[in-house]
């Protein structure tokens, strides 16, 4: 794990808006204090296009995914959010079991941040919920606007993209920790501000089916050689998802070899793998996504061995006509299955409820 010096936190700018509004999502939860981070951290929670999201899978294995936050913090209240569609609930089925996630703030092109530090917020998600069309309009609609473009308006637009644009769940988190390098390669010292860093976690038992690839490797390295960005995800001591990013330096018979600017844990264990590129506004957007079993022999290593055992990925159009096109028939399909298998049950405004 990285070597850091403490940060401290500064008081909060007056441009960060609150994340939801909501009561249940600000202040400090069960007595811990709230995190409040510096001016530059802010404006890269504020402006980044993209971030990576991470979070625990039931085996204690991490799934990385990107999301666009659209600058949805609040740092007087410590919280963190992005939003989301029921359509894609795995990860909101996910947070009902352990709320504890992370996002990575790991690129800055397309977006307004002009600081070169990578910025690792983690919290636990206290916040879930669907906001009425008003909120979404006065609230989400303008932040979106920002980063992806104004939104399509007219007889035939609205009714096509109501579930896309409206439809939208609100997940908030409270910040537990920030962790930032100097770079966005994470080669330099890390700061936190909030708790501290854990020690390296235990080797985690190996599967029963073995840890050996379980996809064509290949494949694998061939799409993620072609990414611009590539971010390992895995499960720190206290149980937080740590993601960083790595590059790809060799794709053998068997499996990836990954190396980056952060010692990694020696040892095996689960670990999610994400390879994504994207243009202005998210058009010509690709995502690779594999979990898997990192390996590392050598303590103090940067690199690792990776066999990913499962592969996921979409190529979105490069056109923003047929990106909106298509994004409105995903959000409806994915909305009608979502109802139908009762997913408003993982909707909730604070933690345990």
């Amino acid at each position: 794990m990285p070597t850091t010096t403490p940060a401290s936190g500064s008081e909060p700018a007056s441009g960060s808006e609150p994340a939801s509004g909501s009561e249940a999502a600000s202040g400090s939860e069960a007595g811990k204090p709230i995190v409040c981070w510096d001016d530059e951290v802010d404006e890269i929670l504020g402006g980044d296009l993209t971030a990576v999201l991470g979070y625990v899978t039931p085996a204690s294995g991490v799934v990385v995914s990107p999301v666009a936050p659209i600058g949805l913090r609040d740092r007087a209240a410590g919280t963190v959010s992005f939003t989301t569609s029921l359509g894609f609930g795995r990860k909101l089925e996910r947070f009902a079991k352990n709320p504890k996630m992370t996002l990575a703030f790991a690129a800055r092109e397309h977006g307004f941040a002009r600081s070169q530090r990578f910025v690792l917020v983690q919290g636990s998600v206290v916040e879930v919920r669907q906001p009425d069309s008003a909120w979404v309009e006065a609230n989400l609609t303008p932040r979106a606007e920002r980063f992806l473009g104004p939104v399509k308006r007219g007889r035939l637009w609205e009714p096509w993209l109501r579930e896309y644009y409206q439809e939208r769940v609100v997940v908030t988190a409270r910040v537990d920790r920030v962790t930032t390098w100097p770079d966005l390669q994470c080669e330099g010292r890390a700061s936190v501000i909030g708790a501290p860093l854990s020690g390296d976690p235990e080797p985690q038992r190996r599967p029963e089916q073995g840890t050996g690839a379980r996809v064509k490797v290949g494949k694998a390295g061939r799409h993620l050689s072609g990414s611009r960005h590539l971010l390992l995800g895995f499960v720190e001591g206290d149980g937080y998802p740590f993601v960083v990013p790595v590059r790809l330096t060799q794709t053998g018979p068997d499996g990836l070899l990954l190396a980056g600017g952060v010692q990694l844990p020696p040892g095996g264990r689960r670990a999610g793998l994400l390879g994504h590129s994207y243009n202005p506004e998210l058009v010509g957007l690709t995502v690779h996504q594999h979990t898997g079993w990192m390996q590392v022999d050598v303590a103090g290593s940067k690199q690792c061995a990776y066999y990913p055992h499962t592969d996921r990925g979409f190529r979105a159009p490069p056109n923003k006509t047929l990106l909106l096109i298509s994004n409105g028939a995903i959000a409806k399909y994915g909305l009608w299955k979502a109802r139908r298998a009762g997913r408003e049950r993982l909707l909730h405004t604070g933690p345990g409820s």
